[in-house]
Formats: structure tokens, C-alpha cells, sequence
């Protein structure tokens, strides 16, 4: 293939703007050869390193063809080999920039010197497709400039190997992307001098253009013939159309599923505590003197109020884990759900007084029968002496009341813990009830707050969803309305590519 030797430096208004609208590096790079010429050999200052080598070899692909020195990689030596002398033209120094670290105090000094000789200095972050920082560094590189009285100058980031990636699979635009159409097309304005071959040349560069904008349109035509985009919209449309509730059943699903294990738990827990609280009054009655059984009923009514707060603690707990596992897709509030803090139970009214029985009565029948003979047995001694057999009498006596005074005591003792003993089993049952009740009754709240704000959430994500749908709908519609119009320009274009666009001979 080659282009028309007619005019070799103009071109028609309407290949201008194809090959603009098409390839706007190819209109640089035109625009650039239009006002070089020859390209002069350019200072390679850098690393002689395997990037370099790509770099290089990938630039030789390019037309017009640009020579390079061999690598320089000591400042000094680069100053002293773009140096201007004489009449000669201006020299080109192409500095390679690592794409890792920060401009140097020597890479500076360079570019100062070789500026001050009148070289034009063109500065290159060369492989950038190894650093995922880049830009941060390329940005540090400018303030650097500008800070050293070179912000005029600008950096250029390329990847050869970025290219060579574009250029096997055929990607126009990923070669674009590697920054080296627009370094060759740099390299060309800056190169000075002019030679008998400027017409060869930008014939060359002009055909390669050309080709590049004709390959560029048929791509976007084989593109708008297969449908691949609206194939995309239509996929995405359908997976939309598929979730379109938002996640509501599953998330309702969830909850629910949630709400009873937390039921089951809490439940679990409070029986614990209730349990653990009743062992250690029955142990704590058990060491109480009489005169403290009284104030019992205010020790256990603390108790109860103290293990209402732990209740409290792990309902909040288990409320605060429910809405954070609700929150899985991160759309639903993960604040805890409000609820209502009612005071704590009540152990009830205090323990009646204790009625005594029969039993009582048969207690101290008992006590004083048993005091009577013990007395009877310990003054024993005294009845062998006749002046003391009177006495002997009273003796027993006493004896037989202290006895039973002793023994009506301890029972009355034991029945009076045992009658605060069965008061606070049936005062906990009472409470157990109640707090059970305090954990359905926050639970119930929990799930209202829980359901509605899973509603709330999932209307809002079916609203937009169907926004979506809209905008997909739209967007198919127009590209199938669109679509031959798109291809009658692609194929308009074509053909006044076509028509500058000779078979070499």
C-alpha cells in the first residue's frame, strides 16, 4: 500500500478530520513532521537496561525512523555529547525517568546544563506498568520542577511493554495508553535540521497514518455489527430484572432465622442466671442469723434489679450482632434497635408471717418433757443427800424450761428459714416469667424496627434498579436506532480513507 505523492505536506479538509476524529495522535504526529524534517540523532540519557532495550526497539517501528545514541548513564558524559557547537543544529536529549523514585540532584544538574547548551530536553517516566504508584511519584517529579525553576518542562509516562501487549493483540487503543505514538510524535517536533528526503518521509508517516485510522474505523464497525454492547446492557438488564426485591426474602429469611436463635439463647441465659441467683440465696439463708431474715426480701430485690442489668447488657448485645449480620450488603442502618427500658421485676410483696401449727405446740411439749429428764438426770447427784433433795426440785425444773425454750427456738428457727426459703422460689419463678417476658418483648420490638428497615432498604434498592432498567432500555433502543447511521459514517469514512490510500508500485 502507499498514499498519493500529490501534495505530500497538505491534505484534504476531509481526511484532516477523519483522521482526527479517528486518531488524534496520528494528526500530531503529522502536524509534527510538517514542521521537523529530518530527524537528527537524540542523546539517550538512562539506564542501559532491558526497558531501555524495549523502548527503543519499539520506537525503531515508527516512521519517520529516529536514531538513538547508545544509553548514558552518567549526566556529565550526556552533557558533554548534546553540547551544541558551531553552526550545528540544535540536539534532542531524551531522558529516561525511573518510574520509582524521585528526580535526583544529578538528574537536575543534568537537565540544567544541557538546557543552558541549548539542547531541547524531552523527559521520559519510562515502564510505569510496573509501579501501581506511579502517578504520585509522576506528580512529585513535577512539583520538583517547578520548585527548581523548570516547570515548563513536562513529563511524559510510557510503557514499552504496554505496547507490545497493544500491538500482539491488536489494540489500538491500549497502544495509545503505552504513551509512545505521542513520545515519537514529541521526539519528531523537537529533532531539528531538514534533508532532500522530507517528502519520502511524510509519505511514510502519512500511509502509516492513514492505515492506523482505516484499521481503528473497521474495528468500530465489526464492533457496531456484532452487538457487543447492547449484548452487555441486555445481561446486565436481565441480572437487575433477577434481583429486582433488593435481597428483601433473603434478608427477611435472615432475620427471622436470627430472631429465633437469639430467642433460644436469651432464654437459655436468663434460665441460667435465675438458677445461679436461687442457689445462692438458698446458701446465703442457710447462713443468716434469725434476726436478718427480715431485711431478706431487699437483699433479693437487689439481686434481681443487679441481674435484670445483666439481662439488659446481653439483649443489647445480641440486638447490636443482628443488625450487623442484617448488614451484610452494607445498605441496611447498623445501628441496634431502639427499645424501651422498663424498671426491673419485683420480687412481689414480702413473706407473710409464719402461723404456727400444731407442730409447734408438740415442739414444746416435747422440749420440756426432754428438759425435765435431762434435769432429772443431771440432779441425780443431789437426791443422795437428804438436805439436798429438796432443792433437787427446782433444779429440774429450770432445767426442763431451758431445754425447751432451746428447742422451741431452733424450730422456730429452721420453719422461718424454711418458709423464706420457699418464698423465694416461688418470688423467682415470678421473676423468671418477667424477665422472660422483658426478652420477647425485645425481641418483638427488635424484629418491627429490623423488618421495616429491611422494606425501607429494599424499596429503595428496587427503585433504583428500576432506574437502571430505564436507563439500560434506553440506551439498547438507541443504539439499535442508532446503529445504521453509525455504520453509513464508519463506512463514509472508510471510503475517504480509501480514496488517498494507492497500491505501491
Amino acid at each position: 500500500m502507499g498514499t498519493s505523492p500529490a501534495a505530500p505536506h497538505t491534505l484534504p479538509d476531509e481526511v484532516e478530520a477523519v483522521v482526527a476524529r479517528w486518531h488524534p495522535q496520528g494528526t500530531a504526529l503529522l502536524k509534527a513532521v510538517r514542521g521537523a524534517g529530518d530527524a537528527s540523532t537524540v542523546a539517550l540519557i538512562g539506564p542501559d537496561d532491558a526497558n531501555t532495550t524495549l523502548l527503543r526497539t519499539e520506537l525503531a517501528r515508527y516512521e519517520p525512523h529516529i536514531d538513538f545514541t547508545d544509553p548514558i548513564t552518567d549526566p556529565g558524559a550526556a552533557v558533554e555529547t548534546t553540547s551544541s557547537s558551531g553552526a550545528a543544529p540544535s540536539s534532542v536529549a531524551l531522558v529516561l525517568l525511573d518510574a520509582g523514585s524521585a528526580l535526583g540532584t544529578g538528574t537536575l544538574t543534568a537537565v540544567r546544563k544541557l538546557r543552558a547548551d541549548g539542547a531541547r530536553v524531552l523527559l521520559v517516566m519510562n515502564g510505569i506498568h510496573a509501579y501501581q504508584d506511579w502517578r504520585a511519584v509522576l506528580a512529585h517529579n513535577l512539583e520538583i520542577l517547578a520548585a527548581n525553576g523548570l516547570d515548563e518542562l513536562d513529563i511524559l509516562p510510557v510503557s514499552a511493554r504496554l505496547a507490545v501487549a497493544g500491538r500482539a493483540g491488536g489494540d489500538a487503543g491500549l497502544v495509545d495508553r503505552s504513551g509512545l505514538p505521542t513520545l515519537h510524535a514529541d521526539l519528531v517536533a523537537a529533532a531539528a535540521g531538514a534533508g532532500s528526503a522530507v517528502g519520502d518521509r511524510y509519505g511514510a508517516v502519512l500511509h502509516r497514518v492513514l492505515t492506523d485510522t482505516r484499521k481503528r474505523i473497521a474495528e468500530q464497525v465489526a464492533a457496531l455489527r456484532a452487538g457487543a454492547q447492547p449484548v452487555r446492557w441486555r445481561e446486565e438488564r436481565a441480572a437487575l430484572l433477577a434481583g429486582r426485591d433488593g435481597g428483601r426474602a433473603t434478608a427477611m429469611s435472615t432475620l427471622r432465622g436470627r430472631l429465633h436463635l437469639a430467642r433460644v439463647d436469651l432464654m437459655t441465659e436468663v434460665g441460667g442466671h435465675v438458677r445461679a441467683l436461687h442457689t445462692a440465696a438458698r446458701a446465703e439463708l442457710d447462713r443468716l442469723r434469725p434476726a436478718e431474715l427480715g431485711d431478706y426480701p431487699d437483699r433479693l430485690q437487689q439481686a434481681v434489679t443487679e441481674l435484670t442489668g445483666v439481662v439488659d447488657s446481653a439483649i443489647e448485645r445480641r440486638m447490636a450482632e443482628l443488625a450487623y449480620r442484617l448488614d451484610e450488603t452494607g445498605q441496611i442502618a447498623q445501628t441496634p434497635p431502639h427499645r424501651r427500658l422498663d424498671p426491673a421485676p419485683r420480687v412481689g410483696p414480702d413473706p407473710e408471717p409464719r402461723h404456727r401449727g400444731v407442730e409447734d405446740h408438740v415442739m414444746i411439749a416435747l422440749g420440756a418433757s426432754a428438759g425435765v429428764g435431762l434435769g432429772r438426770l443431771l440432779v441425780m447427784p443431789l437426791s443422795l443427800v437428804p438436805a439436798l433433795e429438796v432443792a433437787s426440785i427446782p433444779v429440774t425444773l429450770l432445767l426442763g424450761a431451758l431445754v425447751a425454750w432451746w428447742v422451741v427456738r431452733a424450730r422456730r428457727l429452721v420453719a422461718d428459714r424454711a418458709h423464706v426459703r420457699q418464698w423465694v422460689a416461688d418470688a423467682l419463678v415470678n421473676v423468671k416469667a418477667q424477665l422472660e417476658q422483658r426478652v420477647a418483648t425485645a425481641l418483638v420490638e427488635a424484629e418491627t424496627e429490623l423488618a421495616d428497615r429491611v422494606v425501607r432498604a429494599g424499596a429503595t434498592r428496587a427503585l433504583e434498579t428500576d432506574r437502571r432498567v430505564a436507563e439500560l432500555e434506553a440506551l439498547i433502543r438507541r443504539a439499535a436506532a442508532e446503529q445504521p447511521g453509525q455504520l453509513a459514517a464508519c463506512e463514509r469514512d472508510i471510503a475517504i480513507i480509501d480514496r488517498h490510500i494507492v497500491p505501491v508500485e
